[in-house]
């Protein structure tokens, strides 16, 4: 099959390799007809993060079409379209059987490649993955917007965090991919105020188009005043941070009123300047979110019901065959570009 394969630092080809086999029972073979590039693995193909050691294949967000299933396989059929969770959980450590399957003591996260396992991923013509992981596309539903599901549940993920209640004002941290989706997750299952903050005025026009309240700029010296004002002098309930860097997170710990609460999405930076006396004098809670833990269906729903639009996010949609070129566009983090779905 073809592969589009990190073989070296920042060097992509698109080459043949041996296609995947059932490891087990209950595998099923897919036929990817969409994978989308995350942000992981632009940043990874450079050998930073530690998590894309050559050889890998990599991607983690995808949809295809089941060619074969293992004879353990019940609740899917050859044929079926399908989508995936970007991680193989054991199901059996303490921490799947609480549900937390994120959290899994055994995870693989499919695409990475790191000094605990290598697991190829879903930048090629087929992959491999456990039934359990698997949900049915609903009907309607392209390959290119499915492909999305997985980061739309890392938002929804997000979005379940933390003491909520109907009406609760929030303040998104970050217009990126991830902040647009959580600001459609919450307007679509709460009822408050939705304020998002970004430093670029073109992704702050795009946090208003995906149904943020208000959109205002962290450098703005008037920013957190409008916000008070907003908020009845107090602050905001709940903030979001996603992007995952100093003044980002110093923004949202700002935005919230005393006893608030603030999930951390974003991984941009291992370690951060923190304002501890801030989050203990006001006693905030934190939360930080991790991937997501069975947030699929209620996403393919949203999806479905037009209620959540990842295919708004997608800048554009190319062959794997020029995938080389789609990444060093976006490592060099060209104008314009937020989401790039690649086609085997």
């Amino acid at each position: 099959m073809k592969a589009l394969v990190l073989t070296d630092s920042m060097k992509l080809e698109y080459t043949e390799v041996a296609s995947p086999a059932l490891r087990g029972p209950d595998d099923v073979l897919v036929r990817v007809r969409a994978a989308a590039i995350c942000g992981s693995d632009v940043h990874g193909m450079d050998g930073s993060t530690g998590r894309r050691r050559p050889p890998v294949i990599m991607g983690h967000e995808a949809a295809g079409e089941i060619v074969e299933a293992g004879p353990g396989v019940r609740g899917f059929r050859v044929g079926q379209r399908v989508t995936f969770d970007s991680t193989e959980y054991c199901g059996t450590c303490f921490h799947c059987l609480r549900g937390e399957v994120n959290l899994c003591d055994n995870r693989r996260v499919l695409g990475v490649s790191c000094a605990d396992y290598r697991r190829d991923g879903a930048f090629a013509e087929y992959l491999v993955v456990p039934e359990r992981i698997l949900y049915a596309l609903p009907e309607g539903l392209d390959y290119v917007s499915a492909a999305l599901a997985e980061p739309c549940a890392v938002a929804a993920h997000a979005a379940t965090l933390g003491p909520r209640k109907l009406g609760d004002t929030i303040a998104v941290v970050g217009s990126g991919l991830i902040g647009l989706l959580l600001i459609q997750v919450l307007k679509a299952s709460e009822a408050g105020l939705v304020m998002a903050f970004d430093t670029a005025p073109e992704r702050r026009k795009a946090a208003l188009a995906f149904g943020a309240d208000y959109a205002l700029d962290p450098a703005d010296p008037g920013a957190m005043a409008t916000l008070r004002d907003l908020t009845v002098g107090r602050g905001v309930d709940r903030a979001f941070e996603a992007v995952g860097a100093t003044a980002p997170v110093a923004t949202a710990i700002e935005s919230l009123r005393k006893g608030g609460s603030l999930v951390l999405v974003g991984n941009l930076s291992p370690k951060i300047d923190f304002p501890l006396q801030a989050v203990v004098t006001r006693q905030l809670s934190l939360y930080g979110s991790c991937a997501l833990a069975g947030e699929y269906p209620l996403v393919l729903d949203l999806m479905a019901r037009k209620k959540l639009d990842a295919r708004a996010l997608v800048s554009a949609v190319a062959p794997l065959s020029e995938g080389a070129s789609w990444f060093a566009r976006l490592y060099a983090r060209e104008a314009g570009l937020l989401k790039v779905v690649l086609e085997p």
